[in-house]
């Protein structure tokens, strides 16, 4: 390894309050809740009647009609987030070869799988077009990125839960330590449509409660779950010599991660994995945890999920955890499974440029000894920041992130 550090020169966002960093963060930093009733076609029979929706997205405006044709919506989600990200990065291909892909995936095409398989049962074979094969797959979003910017990199998909949105920037910022020149990394997902939301269903604390307002409080007593969400945010990684080399903006530092694994629903159990993810993610980024200036909370939503992320914070911050700001943005958007994290991502960014802590929308009271920010924004000096991500299915991770000079 060269020991090369990994930074983010480029940023797109395409989320259920705002298409774009810009108006991503205006909403963000108001405490703007967008969750709304799901009215998407076929979904009004389900239990799950509030979601996070990105809406006014013309796919059309971000992405080639070649590429619309055989793609489901999460991967035309990445391809726009990818696009905005490599246009604010400036990056020229002189080599493709040096030039990688991650991105991280839970719920794939579901819209287009099923469209699909519905022609199938109910036309016959013949009426299955052949991106089928493709258009659902979780490495979809990858591989059209890839082909789409030429990029011949080392490219990959990770499959670790929703806390692969951190886990894939992880793998951007290793390889970037091994030599690659940059990576396009990030995780976008659209799993609201009927086929997708039958599959959440199984899913232990998915909030049923039909008023928007009320579906999504983390950290709150009268918790009743999360509620799910679209969209996601995609990241231009390169090393900081590079950058500073061709004299590109450099936004954050990928300064730290780490990653462990505690089982589905175990949310007891989550307290020593999310700790000890933290410990691993503050050693790597040689961070002592009063160091920390504000925490985004992976905030699920479920009242032993939260007070286990407390404990985790306490555990590993010790006195610290009671005195630093913490934030959960996501109450006002959803949970967009692995794109859940990466928005986390782009909000710590936006925060620490900004000096600015968003709030926790709709949540007002919190009994679990965390400076839970809500109401408005908070002014505070900021340096460093702390992501928090878990799993439904028992992924934990951790990411530190560095303002720099």
């Amino acid at each position: 390894m060269t020991g090369r550090t990994a930074v983010l020169t480029g940023m797109g966002v395409v989320a259920p309050n705002g298409i774009g960093a810009d108006d991503f963060w205006k909403a963000t930093r108001e405490g703007r809740s967008v969750l709304a009733p799901i009215d998407r076609e076929g979904c009004d029979r389900y239990p799950v009647r509030v979601a996070g929706l990105v809406r006014g997205f013309d796919a059309a405006s971000f992405v080639e009609e070649r590429y619309l044709v055989q793609t489901d919506r999460f991967t035309h989600f990445a391809m726009a987030a990818a696009g905005l990200a490599l246009d604010e990065a400036g990056l020229t291909v002189d080599d493709p070869f040096g030039i990688g892909v991650v991105t991280a995936a839970g719920s794939g095409g579901g819209a287009f799988g099923q469209r699909e398989l519905q022609e199938l049962w109910s036309r016959g074979p013949h009426h299955v077009g052949p991106y089928q094969s493709i258009a659902w797959f979780y490495a979809a979003s990858t591989g059209q990125i890839s082909i789409r910017g030429g990029f011949k990199g080392p490219c990959g998909v990770v499959a670790s839960d929703e806390a692969g949105g951190l886990d894939a920037l992880a793998h951007a910022a290793r390889a970037i330590r091994r030599g690659t020149e940059a990576v396009v990394a990030g995780a976008a997902e659209a799993p609201i449509a009927p086929y997708s939301m039958v599959c959440q269903l199984g899913y232990p604390g998915l909030s049923t409660e039909e008023r928007p307002e009320r579906a999504y409080l983390p950290f709150a007593p009268d918790a009743p779950g999360f509620v799910p969400a679209e969209g996601g945010a995609m990241f231009v990684v390169e090393s900081e010599s590079a950058a500073r080399a061709r004299g590109a903006r450099i936004r954050a530092q990928l300064a730290g991660h780490a990653a462990t694994f505690t089982g589905a629903a175990r949310w007891a159990e989550s307290r020593a994995g999310l700790a000890h993810a933290v410990r691993g993610a503050l050693a790597e980024a040689r961070c002592a945890p009063d160091e920390i200036d504000v925490v985004f909370a992976d905030a699920l939503g479920v009242p032993e999920a939260d007070r286990a992320e407390a404990l985790a914070l306490a555990d590993a911050l010790g006195d610290h955890s009671a005195r630093v700001p913490v934030t959960a943005p996501k109450a006002g958007v959803g949970r967009a499974h692995c794109g859940a994290p990466v928005l986390d991502v782009a909000a710590a960014v936006l925060a620490l440029e900004n000096g600015l802590v968003p709030p926790t929308p709709n949540v007002t009271t919190s009994d679990l000894g965390l400076d839970l920010v809500t109401g408005f924004a908070r002014s505070a000096e900021l340096r460093t920041a702390l992501v928090l991500s878990r799993g439904l299915m028992g992924s934990n991770a951790a990411l530190v992130l560095r303002r720099t000079p």
